[in-house]
This record gives structure tokens, sequence and C-alpha cells, in this order.
């Protein structure tokens, strides 16, 4: 790290001025950060990463390669964004015409996973800790904790903070294998249990 900067950027990366990168964040090979954009403390935005103007990266969200993170795009702390995902932030696309002033907000909340080569259809809410497999089109909100896979991508179960399974017992209880952590279903939601 330069001692004019609190982050490190390759030196292929671009970095436009009115761009905000927390402290500890770093950018690597062939990556470009438009200006107003913010991005928080102990990022890792991986090789060839785009960060539109106006997209907000809350405090350690990993980006693999080939990511771009289009205007109208939220992603609070500890999301992950797997290798090549894509966000789309439009829903009908026209060379054409310009629809900038339609861009749909998507937001990825906190602690979220987003697997390799998913894609998130813009307009949608990504619940708490969610986890999306790899490949999955996800055209509707995702329910915090909630597994989803597919195309269209459909849930097929729950996952704890770690990212493990979840398997409810008959009282709707389950408890994660890692941390020993209790978590309740209750009808269609889980919520972790203090």
């Amino acid at each position: 790290m330069s001692k004019s900067k609190n982050y490190f950027s390759h030196e292929t990366a671009v970095i436009d001025e009115g761009s905000s990168i927390g402290e500890g964040t770093k950018i690597w090979h062939f990556s470009h950060v438009m200006p107003n954009s913010i991005i928080g403390k102990r990022c890792n935005l991986g090789q060839n990463v785009v960060v539109s103007p106006n997209v907000v990266l809350g405090e350690n969200v990993k980006v693999q390669n080939n990511v771009s993170i289009y205007t109208g795009v939220n992603c609070e702390d500890d999301v992950f964004l797997g290798p090549s995902m894509v966000f789309t932030n439009v829903i009908n696309p026209r060379s054409a015409v310009n629809r900038k002033n339609e861009f749909k907000e998507t937001l990825v909340k906190r602690g979220a996973s987003i697997g390799a080569n998913a894609t998130i259809i813009c307009g949608i809410t990504i619940g708490e800790y969610a986890l999306i497999g790899a490949g999955a089109v996800v055209t509707k909100d995702v329910k915090p904790f909630s597994l989803v896979v597919g195309n269209p991508s459909k849930p097929i179960g729950w996952v704890s903070k770690n990212g493990h399974r979840l398997n409810f017992n008959k009282n709707g209880i389950a408890i994660c294998p890692e941390t020993s952590e209790s978590y309740e279903l209750n009808g269609n939601k889980v919520r972790l249990k203090k």
C-alpha cells in the first residue's frame, strides 16, 4: 500500500476520481471502479471487476473475477459474489433505447453468497445469509437463510450463517454443525435463535 492511500490497487486497475474506497481493500488486475461508487473497508475485488457509478459495497465484500456490479446494486457487509456471476439493472434492455432512468435497484443483504455464473435479475432483494447456487437464475426475492438453485431458481432448503445446510427436527429446530448456533423454522421463515 502506498502512503497516499489506505487501500491496495494493482497498477492495471483504474480508479476514477469521486469514488470512495475503504481502508484495507484490495483491487486486482484490470478492474475498474467508477465515480460515485462506495467500497467499504477490507473488500477484495478480483481480476476484471467493474464497479459502476453509485454502487455501494459494504465492508468485507468479496468479489471474484469477472463480475460487473451495475448501477442500482447495493451489497451489505460480508457479501460474497462468485466468479462470473451477473447482475442486471434493466428489465427490457435495447441497444437503441436509452433506459438509464429505468435502472432497478437490487439489494444483497448481509452475509449472502452468490455462486459462480449465477444471474440476478434486477429489482429484487436477496435476504441475509441466503445462498444462491452456481448457475442459478434468480428472478424474485430470496428469503433470509434460503438455499436456492436452478433456472428459474427455487428454494430447496435452508443454510446457517456459515453456509451449512440446516436439517430441522420435528419441533422446527436445527443446529449449525460448525458453530452450534440454533435456528428455528416457523412457517416459511428461518431465524437464528438468540
